[in-house]
């Protein structure tokens, strides 16, 4: 059976256009709130709407989950992805192409920057327990990895990368209020821009995170977007695939230094 071409939500019967929606309104919780919460969906596209959950959040807030039907129609000839270009290798592999290639072990760095105090992701593509039944990059006899932990500044993550000679600063971000994660990304390419030594190879910079659009890796002065449910033998292969690929002249891709 082939893909239909045009879809629309699945809600209780196939293509009637069913969909949930989540928001909080600065309106005290009550029937006024619910009926705003009503009208807020109908200006959506909803039509008709249901407000199936209303709580209060403190005096001034509610939360709804409203339930409705929207006309949209979706081409999926419409939908873009970024196609992973490179291939999964094993552990094994990434490996023996490391020392075959660079002579030496990779090295990389990461960290979250600023504000944000969330490990969890940056530790489950580092640490040796890793994620989704894969080992982290520790566990890679040919990768030595620096993990610096939470709330590093930008500067002081580049300091240390130079420091340490990386091939690989990884940045992981979860907060995103007021698009925390976009500037603190932009602060840590800024810095680099300004702090890495003149002439020497740039590390690559790979960023992290669960609101990330992996095409906007390049506005943010970064190499790569990896988003969410990425496991680290997909970082291991991508840093394997970047040894093959020289740096873009005006861009921000950087070659993994092949010297000692």
């Amino acid at each position: 059976m082939t893909e239909p071409r045009h879809v629309r939500p699945y809600g209780d019967t196939t293509g009637d256009g069913m969909v949930q929606v989540s928001f909080t309104l600065p309106v005290p919780p009550g029937p006024r709130a619910e009926a705003a919460a009503a009208l807020f969906a109908q200006k959506m596209g909803l039509d008709p709407t249901f407000v199936v959950h209303a709580k209060g959040i403190g005096e001034r807030f509610t939360f709804f989950v409203v339930y409705g039907r929207s006309a949209v129609i979706l081409d999926l000839d419409e939908v873009q992805v970024i196609e992973r270009e490179f291939p999964l290798l094993t552990a094994k592999e990434v490996n023996l192409e490391v020392r075959s290639r660079l002579k030496r072990r990779m090295v990389i760095v990461g960290a979250t920057v600023g504000t944000d105090a969330h490990t969890v992701g940056l530790d489950a593509i580092l640490n040796v327990k890793g994620f989704a039944g894969e080992k982290g990059l520790e566990s890679y006899r040919e990768l030595r990895v620096v993990n610096l932990g939470a709330q590093v500044d930008a500067t002081e993550l580049v300091r240390r990368a130079v420091d340490e000679r990386a091939d690989a600063l990884l940045v992981s971000q979860v907060v995103t209020q007021r698009d925390a994660h976009l500037q603190h990304v932009r602060e840590v390419a800024a810095a680099l821009d300004a702090g890495w030594p003149a002439g020497a190879a740039r590390p690559l910079l790979l960023v992290g995170g669960p609101r990330f659009d992996p095409s906007a890796a390049a506005s943010m002065g970064a190499d790569r977007v990896f988003t969410k449910g990425t496991t680290p033998r997909e970082v291991a292969s991508y840093l394997v695939h970047t040894l093959g690929l020289p740096a873009a002249s005006g861009s921000h891709r950087r070659s993994a230094r092949v010297s000692a």
